[in-house]
């Protein structure tokens, strides 16, 4: 490799080295939330396991290989902030998400990466065992890169950009641009490949978000128009029932009588309760109110 190449490849190592960083991070406006709340609620810790996984099998692929010290740098920095974040999850989480959790960590973790381990270090040999582990690492990625397929899925659908954060979007695509320069120009596309996909995947993300960023603000609009909309018969049923009380009242021939009368139509002090009736030549009129 020539000193120009070299250095335009740890360039992009470095670069990738921390925009990755920058996505481990991106958890911890959710782990606040849980914190305040002293529960996990809905969340799920089943990204933070697959992302401890996917760190724990970079770096024993880095470790089969000579020259991607940059590969350990950063998984290792992952694997730690990712075990911190499956400790916090089980420590706030309910006994029913604490156990489904920690099977979820035996399975992939225990099991999985164990005989990953295991198998390529007793059937494998020298250069084939790190093409074998190059090739699981290649499709995984490729796997978790799939993954947001079901978040683009759901805001097509609800048209709504609420559970797709721009941010993360735009950090996973640009390290997906820095790590496959990195992995182009070191000549390995089992680093090369899978971020091809993710950067297709992460630019589809940003442009949907540009597309139906503004169809949360109209719909909610579109809303309070509905629920104007509907108060509105209502108060032309209140104005009409007005009119017809006060027709009914204005064309009533007996009046109330608050005083209690005896059997002569007298009152206790000796007063004769007289009902008056509206004249007979009081026209009758309409009243119209306009709406």
């Amino acid at each position: 490799m020539t000193g120009n190449l070299a250095h335009l490849t740890l360039a992009f190592g470095l670069l990738g080295n921390v925009v990755s960083f920058m996505v481990f991070l991106a958890p911890i406006p959710t782990f606040y939330k849980v914190y305040k709340k002293k529960s996990t609620e809905g969340f799920q810790s089943a990204p933070y396991v697959v992302g401890l996984f996917s760190a724990m099998l970079w770096i024993y692929y880095a470790l089969l290989k000579s020259n991607v010290m940059l590969l350990i740098t950063i998984n290792s920095v992952g694997c730690v902030i990712e075990t911190l974040y499956i400790c916090f999850f089980l420590f706030y989480a309910p006994k029913k998400a604490r156990m489904e959790s920690l099977k979820l960590i035996v399975l992939l973790i225990v099991v999985g990466f164990g005989l990953i381990v295991v198998l390529t270090q007793f059937f494998a040999h020298g250069v084939n065992r790190g093409v074998i582990v190059g090739w699981i690492c290649l499709v995984f990625s490729l796997c978790v890169f799939v993954a947001p397929l079901g978040v683009v899925r759901q805001v097509i659908k609800t048209k709504s950009v609420e559970y797709m954060p721009i941010l993360l979007s735009v950090a996973l695509t640009v390290s997906a641009v820095m790590w496959f320069f990195y992995g182009l120009l070191l000549g390995d596309f089992n680093i090369a490949i899978p971020n091809v996909l993710g950067f297709i995947f992460g630019i589809l993300q940003m442009i949907l978000y540009f597309v139906y960023k503004n169809k949360k603000l109209s719909n909610y609009e579109a809303k309070i128009s509905e629920m104007e909309e509907q108060k509105i018969p209502e108060y032309k049923n209140q104005k009409i029932m007005d009119v017809v009380k006060l027709d009914t009242l204005m064309h009533s021939d007996i009046l109330p009588v608050d005083a209690k009368l005896n059997k002569n139509g007298c009152d206790h002090a000796g007063h004769v309760a007289v009902e008056p009736k509206a004249p007979s030549y009081m026209p009758n009129h309409t009243i119209e109110v306009a709406a």
